[in-house]
């Protein structure tokens, strides 16, 4: 539901324009130095307010509530907390019974049988991604060497992402984007497959961004094309080196030592500037629906950050977790 992980476990919480928003950091361990400046660096990467992006403006502070004390974690579950101030939920009346086409109105009316929080998405809102973020700082803290930097490949099909953005923003529609995703000086051994594999467990998290509709790791779908004498990794040195990395750095769902890199595929925001056919909860009859609020024209433009981090709570957990399951000694068969 809200939470993941087997040992190194979140859980997120808060609504679009509600009070805030944040997360829930477990099973870090005692005397890691944190503080609210650590955060400043990821969390203005994600900001809104540049070129293609949302005009909302949040400070997001990070209010550590629990978990550390006198500069460093005490072991105890980690409470950061982001206050919703820069809302506008009035934006949002027109869509109380008509739901907005693409967005998660109709679904979570549904499932929460019309409880749900629709102002800006509720708790299904982009909005809610700092908190991902702020647990991403902390795990990377447990990553050792491991490094994870994200790029925006493309939007709207266009390589030049800021552009295209700029280019919808000014047209009001939407654009989708690619993002590619790379994680050096990983160890190899990390997964526990079956349903644990690396690819499982990323592609979880991704998954859980709103806004990701699919996922590729090394050269993706393009295997479907090749020959496995194309395809296959040849080994060049006994530290599991190889030529190319066509698997993405992951042979039988566990890492083989090579950079980890895998692509994710987001979709354009469905709140567009045009009337679209919708249906009226109250009424049952087809309506129309012209979206008002706050928008970002290319919601990937901030998603690097956000994608770094989702991958720094996985494999912090992966790496908790072969701590506990990989063989001791390495023998030759």
């Amino acid at each position: 539901m809200n939470s993941f992980g087997r040992l190194f476990r979140v859980t997120i919480f808060g609504e679009s324009h509600g009070k805030g928003v944040g997360i829930s950091v477990d099973g870090c361990p005692g005397g890691v130095p944190l503080s609210e400046a650590d955060f400043s660096a990821d969390i203005e990467r994600r900001r809104a307010g540049k070129p293609g992006t949302t005009p909302r403006a949040e400070k997001d502070i990070p209010n550590i509530m629990n978990g550390v004390f006198e500069g460093t974690t005490t072991g105890a579950p980690i409470m950061i907390q982001f206050y919703n101030a820069d809302t506008d939920p009035s934006s949002y009346d027109n869509i109380r019974n008509t739901p907005r086409p693409g967005h998660s109105d109709y679904a979570a009316y549904r499932k929460h049988g019309g409880y749900n929080d629709y102002r800006g998405g509720g708790h299904f809102s982009g909005r809610i991604t700092v908190g991902i973020v702020a647990a991403g700082v902390v795990a990377r803290k447990l990553l050792g060497d491991m490094k994870i930097t994200a790029q925006v490949l493309e939007a709207g099909g266009e390589k030049d992402a800021v552009a295209a953005a700029v280019a919808a923003q000014r047209e009001m529609v939407p654009v989708g984007a690619l993002v590619e995703v790379r994680v050096e000086g990983v160890p190899a051994g990390l997964g526990e497959p079956f349903f644990d594999s690396v690819e499982a467990v990323l592609s979880h998290l991704m998954f859980s961004v709103p806004g990701v509709k699919g996922i590729e790791f090394g050269t993706g779908f393009a295997c479907a094309k090749m020959r496995g004498s194309q395809f296959n990794d040849p080994f060049v040195h006994i530290d599991g080196t190889t030529r190319t990395n066509h698997s993405g750095g992951i042979n039988g769902g566990i890492t083989n030592g090579n950079p980890i890199v895998f692509r994710v595929a987001v979709r354009p925001t469905s709140s567009i500037g045009m009337v679209q056919d919708t249906v009226n909860l109250k009424t049952g009859e087809p309506d129309v629906l012209e979206v008002r609020g706050r928008h970002d024209a290319c919601i990937g433009l901030r998603f690097p950050p956000i994608l770094e981090s989702m991958t720094a709570i996985g494999l912090a957990d992966l790496l908790a977790m072969s701590r506990a399951t990989n063989a001791t000694t390495q023998k030759p068969r």
